[in-house]
């Protein structure tokens, strides 16, 4: 359906049909890695999940789906799995949300690129943030790195702060699909060439932004939802793993208090490394 470009314990897959392109992301590690399926399922625009077998993989993609995933998806049933077999499992998910379609990859294909043809919401202009997942040398032009545009837009020449570093790098070029182009814009897939940074100071996870509105914490006071199927206790001490785009780390929870809301109690959370975030945003834990 696609063509294979990058692969780690992601694997991306892109085509184009005119001025359209569109990645389609794939946990090619997972269930070894749960990492691997919070990568894939925190940044898409639609989703889609295949039901092969009703057993704890499915459950696990359904909850992390639910905690992280877009609004927007479809539900491919495949082994004579039925939809009424699926219903009360999916039910008060996001996942109930979305629509069955058929396992037809033509079908998929015109799927996707109707939803990304659509009119693109409105885009603040004064400043933009990439989240990167890849980043390397090319040969003659320099650090690269590989991401999505979260918010706003970038250009050509913009001054962007490496956090959570001190660091700042000047954006040398923009690719969109082995294409140039002056400017990104938010859900666009990029590759952009910096000079005034060493690839080895850049890793997955790391923000380039001239947006002032983002924080970074080791240490975070949050508000937390509790899935109802969460058989564990929460309490003081629990060693976590929380994700926040492509930031995926180990932390404990240093303070647990219960609220009015049975399933939303406050928490500080320890992290070992810092988190770069935007306020009111979500992150998953487990």
């Amino acid at each position: 359906m696609a063509k294979k470009s990058t692969e780690s314990d992601i694997t991306l897959y892109d085509f184009k049909k005119d001025e359209t392109t569109i990645t389609i992301i794939e946990p090619s590690r997972y269930p070894d890695k749960l990492a691997s399926l919070f990568y894939a399922a925190s940044f898409p625009d639609y989703a889609i999940i295949v039901v092969e077998q009703l057993d704890s993989t499915f459950g696990e993609i359904l909850l992390m789906l639910d905690a992280i995933g877009p609004q927007n998806g479809a539900i491919i049933l495949r082994n004579y799995i039925t939809f009424e077999q699926i219903s009360k499992i999916i039910k008060n998910t996001i996942i109930e949300k979305y629509e069955v379609i058929n396992d037809n990859p033509i079908e998929v294909r015109k799927k996707l690129i109707n939803i990304a043809e659509k009119p693109p919401k409105m885009v603040s202009l004064d400043h933009g943030t990439l989240t990167i997942d890849h980043s390397f040398n090319v040969k003659g032009i320099g650090p690269v790195v590989l991401g999505v545009i979260n918010d706003g837009t970038i250009k050509i020449h913009d001054s962007l702060k490496i956090l959570p570093t001190s660091k700042k790098a000047e954006i040398r070029s923009i690719q969109k699909h082995d294409d140039n182009y002056d400017t990104a814009e938010k859900g666009d897939r990029v590759g952009v060439a910096l000079k005034g940074v060493e690839v080895e100071e850049l890793q997955r996870g790391f923000t380039l932004t001239n947006d002032p509105n983002y924080k970074i914490a080791e240490k975070l006071e949050v508000e937390a939802l509790i899935n109802p199927y969460w058989q564990v206790p929460i309490k003081e001490g629990m060693n976590i793993h929380l994700g926040y785009k492509m930031q995926f780390q180990m932390g404990k929870i240093v303070k647990y208090e219960p609220s009015n809301e049975h399933l939303k109690p406050n928490l500080s959370i320890m992290l070992e490394k810092p988190l770069t975030y935007l306020p009111y945003n979500k992150a998953a834990f487990t």
